[in-house]
């Protein structure tokens, strides 16, 4: 079968694909970094809202989450890409105002933050919860603010228990790109469909996706322990 593969397909320049491919690779990359930091915001708040905020906020955070973990992954997309869009526009309508057209990118970042966040938000509020209360009690009897103590004690001290959690996120929005195929963008997936049917060639195409796949997953485990190490100094050795 290898032998019967036709590699000059996969060449940067026209009539190979290997440029699109590589160009899809790195939307996917940009839609799961953009959505990866958009869910962590978006974690870092509903987790203070879960812990710290009054009954109201404790409950808006928890229907949230509630919603994101009952429902499938590609039904939220479809979901907040369509019905979001169109209440939007619909919104604006009601003001007086012309609808908005949303780029597929920013769409996509949308659609995978808000999904990432309602996960998020569990990871960083368990996180913060197996901070020693002894630390935080300290800081506030120094004197220190609301603010200074989440940013000096809680956040640094939660982050050795938030990464791994945090890190199997990272994975799963780099997967969750591969959905968005569904609603037309332009991501690695949906370019290896186009090569694959244009060409025939089902099995060169895939297995170069896959291998494309399989080389980020390799390179942020790398990333991720570097930073899983730093944020562990001076901590005892997990068992």
């Amino acid at each position: 079968m290898i032998d019967a593969m036709d590699f000059s397909l996969l060449a940067l320049s026209s009539p190979g694909w290997g440029g699109a491919l590589l160009a899809g690779f790195l939307r996917s990359v940009e839609l799961a970094a953009g959505g990866y930091l958009l869910g962590l915001v978006i974690g870092l708040l509903g987790a203070t809202a879960k812990l710290y905020g009054g009954r109201v906020l404790r409950d808006i955070a928890e229907i949230y989450t509630l919603l994101i973990r009952a429902v499938p992954e590609l039904v939220l997309m479809l979901l907040f890409y369509y019905v979001g869009t169109d209440l939007l526009n619909k919104l604006m309508g009601a003001m007086g105002r012309e609808g908005i057209d949303i780029d597929g990118l920013s769409a996509g970042i949308l659609v995978i933050g808000l999904v990432q966040g309602g996960y998020a938000t569990e990871v960083i509020r368990g996180a913060i919860r197996a901070v020693p209360p002894g630390q935080i009690e300290a800081a506030q009897a120094f004197g220190m603010s609301p603010l200074k103590v989440l940013r000096r004690v809680t956040l640094p001290a939660m982050t050795p228990h938030a990464l791994p959690g945090m890190a199997n996120l990272w994975m799963i929005a780099t997967k969750d790109t591969a959905l968005l195929a569904v609603i037309g963008f332009s991501e690695l997936t949906l370019v290896t469909k186009q090569a694959a049917a244009a060409t025939r060639e089902y099995f060169l195409f895939f297995i170069a996706a896959g291998l494309l796949y399989l080389a980020l997953t390799l390179i942020s485990n790398l990333g991720l322990r570097w930073l899983e190490r730093r944020a562990r100094r001076g901590l005892p050795a997990a068992a």
